[in-house]
């Protein structure tokens, strides 16, 4: 009895033994297996959460801000259709759109530059440029410019203009358009007055008389007295003179005898043959006076062409060059283009690139131009049927490939250039024709203030 109680018993102890060394052989060969796949279970885990941010990253959008210089019915809605074609064919980038009034978007580039608080992009004057990267406010482009494939099908001498007029000389604007000044006419009253087309100052006079009726509230010319009237005030002051140079041994040819001629008699129009509201008008007021049937003749540009187009008949209107100057040949403002510029501060400078490139490609460059009516800079929208069967732009080429044609270059390369028209010259013309002032001493605080500005310019050059 005792004996198989101790049998059995030494038996059960031997069973817990050997059961005991199994669990703990298990454990010991099982361990290092269970941490191992802990170990690669976590890796799995991690890289499927390193693989979902990097998707997500990849599918992040990117906005960047487009401010357009020059908003209203028929440019907004063209900019809002060429920014759905970029984001179409740029899913993960989103373009915001700013319009800003076309006589008042400078002040707000100021601001903006000021508070340091600017765009990403925004379309620019090329007069704007040697102020703005003076300030510092721009992005270099070159590199980017460089690289891009469709380089060569940008006019070399606008980027080569755009260039030189920087202190630097690097590029910060990348022009889409090109621009001239010309007269829009009331072909339909010629035709009924059977007067000719002007083509000398003398025969521009002679038809503003001559289709001024003011019993039928009819005027032969407006006068773009307000805001943004310096820029084609010195346009037609140079065409009138045929004056190349703006500086002759560092005096201004602003105040030269033949401008003080020229607007004695231009601002001697002033309510006997243009509205008495000319002194305040702005652009849209003074393209208004024309569309509406109140001026027979407007000095603009062929960018004003989708307006006219817009309320009146093809047969009522026509772009005709300003007359040549007194001198012979047909003057012209160089530079007069409109770029992409990419501001400094922008956090997105490839994604801004993008844009620019857009812009600035042939289908963006063909739908933009057709439909406001201004010269492509590709070259590849210069050879499309439109640009043959567009009169506006046939006569911008008359005038840009007549080789007498003389271009003179504004001083856009002073930081006060624009300042100057916006702060003493605009509201001067409104003292002139308010008799206020006189012409001469008009001209001559105007010549002084670019005299000044020349100087400190040419001083900081020798420090």
């Amino acid at each position: 009895m005792n004996n198989g109680i101790q049998i059995l018993t030494m038996r059960l102890l031997y069973k817990n033994r050997e059961e005991k060394e199994g669990m703990l052989r298990w454990r010991i060969v099982t361990s290092p297996i269970l941490v191992l796949m802990m170990i690669i279970s976590l890796l799995l885990s991690g890289c499927k959460g390193e693989e979902s941010q990097s998707n997500e990253k990849a599918t992040e959008k990117v906005k960047i801000t487009f401010w357009d210089d020059n908003a209203g019915p028929q440019r907004t809605p063209l900019w809002n259709e060429l920014i759905r074609k970029f984001e179409q064919e740029n899913p993960t980038i989103d373009v915001e759109y700013v319009g800003l009034p076309k006589d008042y978007a400078k002040s707000k580039f100021d601001a903006a530059i000021a508070a340091e608080d600017m765009p990403d992009i925004a379309s620019v004057y090329t007069s704007w440029l040697p102020e703005f990267s003076h300030r510092d406010a721009l992005l270099p482009l070159d590199s980017f410019f460089e690289n891009w494939s469709e380089k060569d099908q940008i006019n070399k001498e606008a980027i080569m203009f755009n260039r030189r007029i920087v202190k630097d000389h690097k590029l910060y604007g990348i022009p889409y358009t090109q621009n001239l000044d010309i007269l829009w006419i009331r072909s339909d009253w010629f035709r009924e007055a059977n007067l000719k087309i002007p083509q000398t100052w003398e025969e521009f006079f002679l038809a503003v008389e001559t289709l001024t009726d003011k019993s039928s509230g009819r005027y032969g010319f407006t006068i773009r007295g307000g805001a943004g009237g310096s820029f084609q005030l010195q346009r037609m002051m140079y065409a009138y003179s045929g004056i190349e140079d703006y500086f002759k041994d560092g005096k201004s040819t602003i105040n030269d005898p033949k401008h003080v001629q020229f607007l004695k008699r231009y601002f001697g129009l002033y309510q006997k043959f243009t509205p008495k509201s000319d002194i305040t008008n702005d652009y849209k007021a003074m393209l208004a006076n024309f569309d509406m049937g109140v001026s027979a003749m407007v000095q603009h540009n062929i960018g004003s062409f989708a307006e006219h187009h817009e309320g009146l008949n093809t047969d009522q209107f026509q772009a005709v060059p300003l007359p040549k100057s007194i001198n012979g040949p047909y003057v012209a403002e160089a530079g007069n283009t409109i770029g992409i510029s990419i501001f400094k501060e922008t956090k997105h400078p490839d994604e801004a690139w993008k844009f620019v490139q857009f812009v600035n490609s042939k289908v963006a460059q063909n739908l933009w131009n057709q439909s406001v009516g201004q010269i492509p800079t590709h070259l590849g929208v210069m050879e499309e049927d439109w640009i043959k069967d567009s009169p506006h732009i046939q006569i911008s080429a008359l005038v840009y490939n007549d080789h007498e044609t003389i271009l003179y270059e504004p001083p856009f390369y002073l930081p006060e250039y624009r300042t100057i028209l916006n702060t003493i010259v605009d509201p001067g013309i409104q003292e002139v024709l308010s008799e206020k002032t006189t012409v001469e001493d008009f001209l001559n605080k105007w010549a002084k203030a670019m005299e000044t500005a020349q100087e400190q310019f040419e001083g900081k050059l020798t420090n």
